[in-house]
C-alpha cells in the first residue's frame, strides 16, 4: 500500500511542483493585488551619535536626509503614521581629528521594505580637537579727560580669561583685549567691559568661547594741581511780573574746571562760582541766556567762558466762579423754550492775570433744543468759548429743565370809534 503511494507521488511529483507554484503565484498576485508595492520619498532630521566629547564638528551638516523606499501600500501607511519609524544619523563613534566621509545609517522599523535611494549617502564631516589657553587681558584706553584731568594707570579683574574651542580657532588668538573710552570724563572709572579675542591682523576671532566674557576695569583720573572744579551758582536780581512765579533755575554746565597759577588762590574758593546777575524784573515767560561768570582775579575758566541758563517762569494759577445764563440753541420761531433755572455757575481755574480780566460775557452756555416738540426736557448744559488759558473745572448744575410750549397769542388791540356830530 505504502510502496503505491509513493510510486503515484514518484510518477506525479513534476505536477504535484507545478501546482504548488501555480498556487504560490497566486497567492502572490492576490496579496500584490490587495496590497501592492509602492514607491515612496521621506525626508528626515539628520542626527549625530557617539561623537567624542573631546572633538568639535567645525563644519556644517545637512539637516535632513532623503530616502526612497519600496514596500506595501500597508507598510507605507503606517510609515507615514509614525514618523519615528526611520531614523536617520551619523555615527562618529571612534574617530579623532580629521576629516571623514561618515556614510548615513538608516533603520527603518518596518517589513517588508527596501531601501532604493539615500540622498546623500555619505556627509564629509570635519572634527578637530577641543583645547584651552590661558591668555593676559590688554587694556585699550582710548581718549582723554578734561584739561586739568591726569589718568592714572588702569587695570583689570581678573587679568587672565581662558578660551576654549576648537584647536584652530584657538590658535589663531593673539590677544584678548577690553576696550574703555574716557573721552571727557572728569573722575574715576570702575566698569565691566566686555572682551574681544583678537587675530594677529586685529579682527575678531568668532567661535570660541571666553571665561569669563568681561573684566572689571578701574581707571582712576585725578585733578592736577592748580586746578580745581566747582559749581556754578546762578544769581538773579529783580522779581518775575505780577501773577508769575520761577519754576526752576538751571545751568549747563553744572560744574566747571577753574585754574590758577597760583594753587592757593583755587584752594581758597568756596566750593562755587557764581555767574554774573541776570536780571528777572517783569519776565513772564521762560527764558534761556548765555551767562558769563565772575571769576575772582587770578583764576581763569578752563573750556568755554560762559554757561547756559534756563529760567522757568509760569503764571499763579487761582479760581473763581462766574454766573452766566443758559441760551437756548436750535429755538424753532414757533415754539417757547422756558429755562430753569436760567442761570449756571462756572468754577473756574487759570492765571490769576486772566481770572482777573474775566466776565460772564466772556462764556457762552447753550442747552440744545433742535427739533424738540412740544414737553418737558431735563438737558444737559454745553459751556461754549472758553477763554485761552481757562479751564472749567465744574458746571452747576450740570442739568437743566427746559419746557418746550407753543408761544402766548397776541392780544388784539381795539380802536376807539368817535360818534358822528
Amino acid at each position: 500500500m505504502i510502496l503505491n503511494a509513493w510510486h503515484w507521488v514518484t510518477r506525479n511529483l513534476s505536477t504535484l511542483l507545478l501546482a504548488f507554484l501555480l498556487a504560490v503565484v497566486v497567492w502572490i498576485s492576490a496579496v500584490l493585488t490587495a496590497d501592492p508595492n509602492e514607491e515612496r520619498i521621506y525626508l528626515r532630521n539628520l542626527t549625530v551619535a557617539g561623537q567624542p566629547t573631546d572633538l568639535m564638528q567645525m563644519n556644517d551638516l545637512p539637516s535632513q536626509v532623503r530616502i526612497t523606499v519600496k514596500a506595501p501600500r500597508s507598510i507605507l501607511t503606517t510609515l507615514n503614521n509614525n514618523p519615528t519609524l526611520i531614523q536617520t544619523w551619523l555615527d562618529l563613534s571612534g574617530l579623532e581629528g580629521g576629516t571623514y566621509q561618515t556614510p548615513v545609517q538608516v533603520r527603518i522599523d518596518g517589513n517588508p521594505v527596501r531601501i532604493l535611494q539615500i540622498e546623500p549617502e555619505q556627509v564629509e564631516v570635519i572634527l578637530e580637537k577641543q583645547v584651552s589657553r590661558t591668555l593676559p587681558i590688554q587694556l585699550e584706553i582710548v581718549g582723554e579727560p578734561p584739561i586739568g584731568y591726569r589718568k592714572g594707570t588702569a587695570s583689570a579683574s581678573p587679568s587672565e580669561i581662558t578660551i576654549t574651542g576648537s584647536e584652530s580657532k584657538v590658535n589663531q588668538v593673539e590677544s584678548l583685549t577690553a576696550r574703555l573710552d574716557i573721552a571727557g570724563i572728569s573722575e574715576s572709572v570702575k566698569a565691566n567691559i566686555p572682551i574681544s579675542a583678537l587675530d594677529a591682523s586685529g579682527n575678531v576671532v568668532e567661535d570660541v568661547t571666553l571665561s569669563p566674557r568681561s573684566v572689571s576695569v578701574s581707571q582712576p583720573i585725578n585733578l592736577l594741581g592748580g586746578f580745581r572744579s566747582v559749581v556754578v551758582k546762578v544769581v538773579t536780581e529783580g522779581q518775575v511780573a505780577p501773577g508769575y512765579r520761577l519754576t526752576q533755575i538751571s545751568v549747563s554746565p553744572p560744574t566747571v574746571t577753574v585754574f590758577s597759577s597760583d594753587p592757593q588762590l583755587v584752594a581758597d574758593l568756596p566750593g562755587f562760582i557764581e555767574t554774573l546777575p541776570l536780571n528777572l524784573e517783569s519776565l513772564s515767560d521762560d527764558l534761556e541766556v548765555r551767562m558769563e561768570l565772575n571769576l575772582p582775579e587770578g583764576i581763569d575758566l578752563v573750556g568755554e567762558e560762559s554757561v547756559l541758563v534756563q529760567i522757568g517762569v509760569a503764571a499763579i494759577e487761582g479760581s473763581v466762579t462766574v454766573s452766566v445764563p443758559i441760551e437756548p440753541l436750535g429755538q424753532s420761531p414757533n415754539v417757547a423754550a422756558q429755562i430753569s433755572p436760567i442761570l449756571v455757575d462756572l468754577i473756574i481755574s487759570g492765571p490769576i492775570p486772566v481770572l482777573d480780566l474775566l466776565t460772564s460775557g466772556s462764556f457762552r452756555v447753550l442747552v440744545d433744543i433742535t427739533d424738540l416738540e412740544l414737553g418737558v426736557y431735563q438737558l444737559p448744559v454745553i459751556v461754549d468759548l472758553v477763554p485761552q488759558e481757562v479751564i472749567v473745572d465744574a458746571v452747576v448744575p450740570q442739568t437743566v429743565e427746559v419746557i418746550i410750549t407753543l408761544p402766548p397769542t397776541p392780544t388784539p388791540t381795539s380802536s376807539a370809534v368817535t360818534p358822528s356830530p
